[in-house]
């Protein structure tokens, strides 16, 4: 069923080629990984890009279409700028790396298997030590309304504040952290930083990458004096028209559509 914020993102392309608005269909399951890879592989680049990759930390994982206990996920130790398709790895819940050689990331297999367990409606989650998430994360709040950006996570985020700052190595510590999360696009771990999911690689991607800029924008203007907050009834129609699936999704398609031009070795 088509939302009325569905309805409104496509009556605002006025008419242009309607194929941008809409999201992909697939005939085959091997089509759809090959799409949900791809994705992931660009995404890990993006977020080299913008910064995000500190030593090896951070993850992006995308659960597999046909296997669906089982994700794809960077490799441990693996530059997010070099990332392709062909080094992604598939690893099921139980930490078994069943497709490819390299090892996978601890921290990552006990966190995102754990959400990915947790909630089927997750089906991509993205987490990195961004300076401005870390730095927000260490005040144990939540992102205000303070700006139209920051809207997309009014009431749609959680602060967990259990195992902060120490590193997720244990499997039940890691289904606690899920625990904590039970809906929402987004979590603010204390101490540590940013964790978005979403329905796609770009819906899960394109909330990292805003929840962390609204994270900025936030330390700057409580570092200026008080920000003002949007009234609740503004916060939550702003929320409802920008925050929806389809909405990320789109708003990752300049950034993916510039990462192919630069870097198609990505589909190698």
């Amino acid at each position: 069923m088509t939302t009325n914020a569905e309805s409104a993102l496509a009556a605002a392309a006025q008419g242009g080629n309607a194929n941008l608005l809409a999201m992909p269909s697939f005939n085959t399951v091997e089509e759809e990984r090959a799409y949900r890879k791809s994705r992931l592989a660009g995404a890990l680049r993006i977020f080299g890009r913008m910064g995000f990759g500190e030593g090896v930390a951070g993850h992006i994982t995308v659960r597999d279409p046909e296997k669906t206990d089982h994700f794809w996920v960077n490799p441990f130790g693996l530059s997010f700028r070099h990332m392709r398709v062909s080094d992604l790895l598939l690893v099921n819940h139980h930490g078994e790396v069943v497709v490819g050689e390299l090892p996978v990331n601890r921290a990552a297999f006990v966190i995102h298997s754990a959400i990915h367990a947790a909630r089927p409606d997750v089906i991509a989650a993205a987490h990195a030590h961004s300076v401005h998430g870390k730095a927000f994360s260490s005040l144990g709040i939540p992102l205000d309304p303070i700006t139209q950006d920051a809207c997309i996570f009014y009431e749609d985020h959680v602060v967990i504040s259990e195992q902060g700052g120490a590193v997720v190595f244990d499997v039940d510590a890691g289904k606690e952290l899920a625990s904590m999360f039970p809906s929402g696009k987004a979590a603010i771990h204390q101490n540590h930083g940013l964790f978005t999911v979403g329905s796609t690689v770009e819906e899960a991607a394109y909330w990292f990458l805003s929840m962390d800029r609204s994270c900025q924008a936030q330390l700057l203007a409580m570092a200026a004096g008080t920000p003002k907050h949007i009234k609740h009834e503004y916060a939550a129609y702003t929320r409802d028209q920008t925050g929806h699936s389809l909405a990320g999704w789109f708003q990752f398609q300049p950034l993916w559509q510039e990462i192919c031009r630069t870097d198609p070795e990505l589909f190698d």
